[in-house]
């Protein structure tokens, strides 16, 4: 174990980098903290560990906690201890768990390794085939993500307890890991077993496979990459697989944030319809439609205003969520939420409309252009609260002003919008 985990750590770390690995107690990471005591000196990072304490075991959470405390000072080894409250979510307790330990790992600085095996590779990997999955599903566990990496997905879990035993060096059990109530205990428990009675080596085949398929994922993932869609002619041409991979980015960048087979499955419809005005309702409020030979997102008209705005004096705009207050302007100040103009007639709020347009320091644009430039969701482009008067367009909300219309001097009227 200890070689393959030093092959993974001199090419994942650097000399001089710091080292957190991330530490429950259970075997495996107790194995990941010992290995890269044992070669930090060969291979020249900095190491400390990691604990999260769920609270989720009362007695038992705290004794893994007192456990890592001890190992790492044991072997002065520096350890940041975090404890949250996991409340489960719409993807169950084991995931709401999971956000919780990585969202504490975010706030430390070093590359956190977690001690992911060969074993849990292959059982993400079926977890997955039973849910239903694509390629990048079969990929299984990244081994490098951002600062997370992954030093022992080609160790297994057998591995482990050989090195621990031959070291003889201690570690807790997870009382929950005994427990059916998770479906990854389920294909542990009863599916490994039966599948490695016909083939032992299951674990570091399954993990084989899945970086080669994480390969093949990054390949076809660059084959879709884009600075603009493609027109509807050429996504009809190209292959299903890159096809498929444009759509699902196309629908993320338009708002529809987690895209899933059905969703991508309509927009091919968009694409292969004989109609150049056809649309498609997405999640989110979505609407993309085709323009003749481009697909675009499709605004929905405004669901407010206008608005008129007083002189001086604040009105809530509870739609929007925003408050906007109205005063003579003491200084000369323009952001994209306080706006200092000298308008002609009242000031009239309202949604974008055709034909807007307004300068900004790279020029003169249409406002719909700015908003895609900016990657303002399509739905919200046409709620956008614009500001205007008996000449034209003051300027718009998270925007900025105007430049033809932003005064020059005192006295003018100050537009301030406030979140509510």
């Amino acid at each position: 174990m200890l070689s393959e985990l030093s092959r993974q750590l001199k090419t994942m770390t650097q000399r001089g980098d710091t080292l957190i690995c991330a530490v429950s107690g259970g075997a495996d990471s107790v194995a990941l903290l010992f290995g890269a005591y044992l070669l930090k000196e060969k291979l020249g990072y900095c190491l400390e560990a990691a604990h999260f304490n769920h609270g989720l075991r009362g007695a038992e959470s705290d004794g893994d906690e007192g456990f890592v405390r001890q190992l790492c000072s044991r072997y002065e080894i520096p350890l940041h201890v975090g404890r949250g409250t996991v409340i489960p979510g719409k993807k169950g307790l084991e995931a709401a768990a999971r956000e919780a330990r990585y969202a504490f790992f975010a706030t430390l600085k070093g590359k956190i390794a977690t001690a992911h095996t060969a074993d849990d590779n292959a059982e993400t990997v079926l977890m997955h085939l039973v849910r239903g999955t694509g390629l990048k599903g079969l990929g299984g566990i990244t081994p490098v993500r951002g600062k997370l990496i992954r030093p022992m997905l080609n160790v297994t879990r057998r591995q482990v307890l050989e090195f621990l035993s031959e070291y003889n060096v201690g570690y807790r059990t997870d009382s929950s890991n005994h427990s059916d109530d998770f479906l990854r205990n389920r294909i542990r428990h009863h599916v490994m077993p039966l599948l490695q009675a016909e083939n032992p080596r299951l674990a570091e085949n399954l993990s084989a496979m899945a970086a080669r398929l994480r390969l093949d994922q990054e390949a076809l993932a660059q084959a879709a990459a884009y600075d603009e869609l493609p027109d509807v002619q050429t996504l009809r041409g190209l292959p299903p697989a890159v096809r498929s991979r444009m759509l699902e980015r196309f629908l993320k960048e338009n708002g529809v944030r987690e895209p899933e087979a059905e969703h991508i499955a309509l927009a091919e419809q968009l694409v292969f319809s004989d109609k150049p005005s056809a649309k498609g309702n997405f999640p989110g409020g979505v609407t993309l439609g085709r323009s003749y030979d481009r697909l675009t997102a499709v605004e929905a008209p405004g669901t407010w205003g206008p608005v008129f705005l007083p002189a001086e004096g604040a009105l809530d705009l509870p739609d929007l969520g925003l408050r906007v207050i109205c005063s003579p302007a003491q200084t000369i100040e323009n952001t994209p939420a306080v706006f200092t103009v000298s308008p002609v007639g009242a000031v009239i709020l309202r949604p974008r409309q055709g034909g807007d347009e307004m300068r900004l320091p790279g020029g003169t644009k249409a406002v719909k252009k700015i908003l895609v430039d900016r990657k303002i969701p399509a739905h919200q482009r046409s709620v956008l609260p614009v500001l205007a008067d008996e000449q034209g367009l003051l300027g718009v909300y998270s925007i900025g002003v105007n430049l033809d219309r932003a005064a020059k001097e005192l006295p003018g009227l100050q537009i301030r919008f406030e979140k509510r």
